[in-house]
C-alpha cells in the first residue's frame, strides 16, 4: 500500500484527507481533543508539502441531514489552534460552499468541510447513491489520503468509494495503527495479555473468540464481567448482565481452559445501590454481590491482581474501562490498569474509544503507553480477523 511519500510532488494538488475528528462535545466545547491532535501530523505534512488540503470527517451520528449540534465548527477552531494557522470551513459537504472554499485554497492551505454524514450518500447502503456522492467528493480533489483509522471498518463514501476514484495512499496515522495491530496478531512477544472491559460481552465476542487462540491471558473487567460471573453461577445482584450470552461465555471459559489460556476475573467488586455518581460505594467479594446492589468497578484487590498479571507481560492490548471511570468513586479499577500498563516492559496498546478517553481523563501522560489507538471499533474488528474495507481498498 502506498504512503504519502509515494505520491510524489504534491505542491498545488488538491488532497482530500479522510480524518477521524469525531470528538466528544459538551455543547460546543470539546472535552477530549485526542483524535484532532492525532490527525494533525498528516495534515501538517501535506500542508508543508504545498498541497491544498481538504479534510473530510464526521462527528456524532446525524441521520443524513444537517444538525447544528453535530457541526464540525468547534473542531475547525481547535484544528486552527493546533496547526497555528487559519483553517477554512465549508458549511456544506459538496455544495456551493465546499466548491468555493476549495477553489479559494492557496498552496499549503487547509480546509475542513462540514460533517460528511450530513449527506445521506455517505452512509447509504445503496451503492449507486453512495457512489454518486463519492463522485462529487472526488471532483473536489486530485488525490485521496486515508487517515481516519476510526472509520476504516466502514464501507462509506469518504472511506471506501472515493479511494476507488482517485490516486490514493494511507496517511501516517493509519499506517502507524496498522503496523501496531500487526504486532498484536503476528507473532506477538510473550507473555501476551489482553485486558477487556466496557459494558457488553456481545461487543467483544469476536475478539474474545479470536484471541483465545493467541493470547496467554485474558483479564476481564467492566460491566461485561458480570456475564462471566453469572456464567460461573455467582450472584450478581442488579448488575448489568447479558443473559443471552451466558452460555457463550461458558463455552469461552471451557475453551480457554482447554487451550491453557488464563482467564483472570476480579476477586472483589465496588457496588452501589443504584447507578448514580452520588451512590455510596461498598467493596464486596466478586462471588458474593448482594441482592439489590450493582457492580460499578472492580475492587482494590482486583486492581492489584490485574497489575500483577500484567507485570511480566511483553505485549498488552487493553480495550474498555474497568468501571464507571468518569465518577471518582468508581475510577480506581481503570486507574490501576492504566498505571500497570505504564510499567510494562514491552508493547502496550490502548485500544481506542473509552479506554483512550480514560487515559486522558485520569491524567496519564500518553507517552507512557506504547500506542493509543484512535479507533476502538476498527481495532477490535482487526483483532477479530475481519477485513477492513477502508484498508482493503487501498491495496493496489
Amino acid at each position: 500500500m502506498k504512503t504519502i511519500d509515494d505520491l510524489g510532488d504534491l505542491r498545488g494538488k488538491r488532497v482530500l484527507v479522510r480524518s477521524d475528528l469525531n470528538v466528544p462535545l459538551d455543547g460546543t466545547t470539546i472535552t477530549d481533543d485526542g483524535r484532532i491532535r492525532a490527525s494533525v501530523p498528516t495534515i501538517k505534512k501535506l500542508s508543508d508539502a504545498g498541497a491544498k488540503v481538504v479534510v473530510v470527517a464526521h462527528l456524532g451520528r446525524p441521520k443524513g441531514a444537517p444538525e447544528e449540534k453535530y457541526s464540525l465548527r468547534p473542531v475547525v477552531a481547535r484544528m486552527s489552534e493546533l496547526l497555528g494557522t487559519d483553517v477554512a470551513f465549508a458549511t456544506d459537504t459538496v455544495g456551493d460552499s465546499a466548491k468555493a472554499v476549495v477553489a479559494g485554497l492557496a498552496d499549503g492551505d487547509v480546509a475542513i468541510l462540514e460533517n460528511i454524514r450530513f449527506n445521506p450518500g455517505e452512509t447509504s447502503k445503496d451503492e449507486a447513491e453512495r457512489g454518486a456522492f463519492a463522485d462529487e467528493l472526488a471532483a473536489l480533489a486530485d488525490v485521496f489520503v486515508s487517515d481516519g483509522f476510526g472509520v476504516v471498518h466502514r464501507k462509506q463514501a469518504s472511506v471506501y468509494d472515493v479511494a476507488k476514484r482517485l490516486p490514493h495512499a494511507m496517511g501516517g496515522l493509519v499506517l502507524a495503527e496498522v503496523e501496531v495491530l500487526k504486532r498484536l496478531t503476528v507473532d506477538p512477544a510473550r507473555p501476551y495479555a489482553v485486558v477487556l472491559g466496557g459494558s457488553k460481552v456481545s461487543d467483544k465476542l469476536g475478539v474474545i473468540d479470536n484471541l483465545i487462540g493467541k493470547a496467554d491471558r485474558l483479564l476481564i473487567g467492566g460491566a461485561m464481567v458480570f456475564t462471566f460471573l453469572a456464567a460461573q453461577g455467582n450472584p450478581i445482584g442488579t448488575s448489568r448482565v447479558e443473559a443471552d450470552q451466558i452460555d457463550v461465555v461458558k463455552g469461552y471459559l471451557a475453551t480457554a481452559a482447554e487451550r491453557g489460556v488464563e482467564v483472570v476475573l476480579p476477586v472483589d467488586i465496588v457496588v452501589a445501590a443504584e447507578f448514580s455518581q452520588d451512590a455510596a460505594p461498598e467493596v464486596v467479594a466478586a462471588d458474593a454481590i448482594p441482592d439489590g446492589k450493582m457492580g460499578l468497578d472492580i475492587g482494590p484487590e482486583s486492581g492489584k491482581l490485574f497489575a500483577a498479571k500484567l507485570a511480566d507481560a511483553k505485549t498488552v492490548f487493553w480495550n474498555g474501562p474497568m468501571g464507571v471511570f468518569e465518577w471518582e468513586a468508581y475510577s480506581a479499577g481503570t486507574r490501576a490498569v492504566a498505571q500497570a500498563l505504564t510499567e510494562v516492559d514491552g508493547l502496550t496498546v490502548v485500544g481506542g474509544g473509552d479506554s483512550a478517553a480514560a487515559v486522558r481523563t485520569l491524567g496519564f501522560d500518553e507517552r507512557a503507553f506504547g500506542h493509543i489507538s484512535t479507533g476502538g471499533g476498527a481495532s477490535l474488528e482487526y483483532l477479530e480477523g475481519k477485513t477492513l474495507p477502508g484498508i482493503d481498498v487501498l491495496e493496489d
